[in-house]
């Protein structure tokens, strides 16, 4: 008999967040949260996002024991801004038993139900910068620290309650010596001069943050477009900063400004975390934040987190001017592999901007939804 729990407690919180690490306890390839960071995404006193959606979590139980786990989100904004009748869900996982996944699944679809919503959609988070999609295909590529990894029996089980496809994305990477300055170095000075812009360096995060409102502005102008949008408020901007500047060595984020100071593009890079992460076991302290410093200060592999050109500046070739800066940045220290995060497959910009470098996509992943 399965019995689903309301996570109510912080005692029933941590359960939820450390119900991953018996699941996955024998896999080379998963890489645990930071436990502590996890809470504090779900303490509505510390996430803003709280004031703009709810969230409930809920896990499964099996004769006494934790055998699965799921977030219902409602985003508020989402659904009474852009009027999309969506109820969330993520953090989604589970053992190999359609008996549990399908009371989680159940669980969400009633509360969708009584907010008279229109269907459910997941595995997502509670916003665009949260992981997103199950994973479909490269179960033995070592995950990153910005996407859920999952067994590969998960799929079936969304199939088994009526889910049907709704988004794809994939990862790709490629090697740096893939990265040919040709494809881009005279291109870059000509369109500074045309467009008079200018590229900002960073040496401290302390020089980054006059910038980073800007930023998140950009973000929502450039993104707006895309089909799983949902904008990032002033109050979020505040918690993103806290939350991820620190992570990012400043030399890794790069600006594009016009002639009046005005940020016209961004993209931002990080350190690929994973081996890190899964040395620390989910905790900070008492040493593990010395495995995150080390992997901040000496990875040779690194990811494309974020990266966004203002509608006015976009087909003008203004991420020439982004790559030729990272070209510098990954030459001196010695980049060997550059990994980019879930790109949705109908994306079809992004794949113009990537084709010079012969990316090879290792992951597949989607959402999956069902009407209410």
């Amino acid at each position: 008999m399965i019995i689903i729990k309301e996570a109510a407690t912080q005692k029933d919180l941590k359960a939820f967040v450390k119900f991953p690490f018996k699941l996955y306890k024998n896999s080379k390839y998963w890489v645990p949260p930071i436990i502590k960071q996890e809470l504090e995404t779900f303490n509505k006193d510390k996430n803003p996002i709280f004031n703009d959606a709810e969230a409930r979590f809920f896990l499964a139980y099996k004769s006494g024991e934790i055998v699965g786990r799921i977030a219902a989100i409602a985003n508020w904004l989402e659904i009474d801004k852009q009027g999309i009748k969506k109820m969330r869900f993520g953090w989604f996982d589970f053992i190999d038993d359609l008996e549990v996944s399908k009371a989680l699944l159940e669980t969400v679809e009633n509360i969708g139900r009584e907010h008279q919503l229109s269907y459910t959609e997941g595995p997502v988070g509670f916003s665009n910068l949260d992981k997103v999609g199950v994973m479909t295909e490269g179960f033995h590529h070592l995950a990153t620290m910005i996407t859920w990894y999952n067994h590969d029996y998960y799929v079936e089980h969304y199939k088994n309650r009526g889910y049907k496809i709704e988004k794809e994305y994939a990862e790709s990477s490629f090697p740096f010596e893939n990265v040919k300055p040709e494809f881009f170095k005279k291109a870059q000075e000509l369109i500074k001069r045309r467009y008079k812009l200018k590229a900002l360096k960073f040496t401290k995060t302390e020089e980054v943050m006059p910038y980073v409102d800007q930023m998140f502005d950009l973000f929502n102008e450039s993104y707006a477009s895309l089909s799983s949008f949902v904008e990032i408020t002033d109050i979020q901007k505040e918690y993103f900063k806290k939350k991820f500047i620190s992570f990012i060595n400043p030399e890794y984020i790069k600006f594009v400004v016009d002639e009046h100071e005005k940020l016209i593009g961004f993209a931002i890079v990080m350190p690929r975390f994973a081996e890190a992460l899964q040395k620390t076991n989910g905790k900070l302290f008492p040493i593990g934040f010395t495995h995150i410093l080390k992997a901040k200060r000496n990875s040779k592999e690194v990811i494309f987190y974020l990266i966004g050109i203002h509608p006015d500046y976009q087909n003008k070739g203004v991420h020439a001017v982004i790559f030729n800066e990272y070209y510098e940045t990954f030459k001196e220290k010695g980049i060997t592999t550059c990994y980019r995060t879930p790109e949705l497959e109908d994306n079809l910009a992004i794949k113009k901007i990537w084709k010079h470098f012969d990316p090879k996509i290792y992951a597949r992943r989607k959402t999956f939804v069902k009407d209410l």
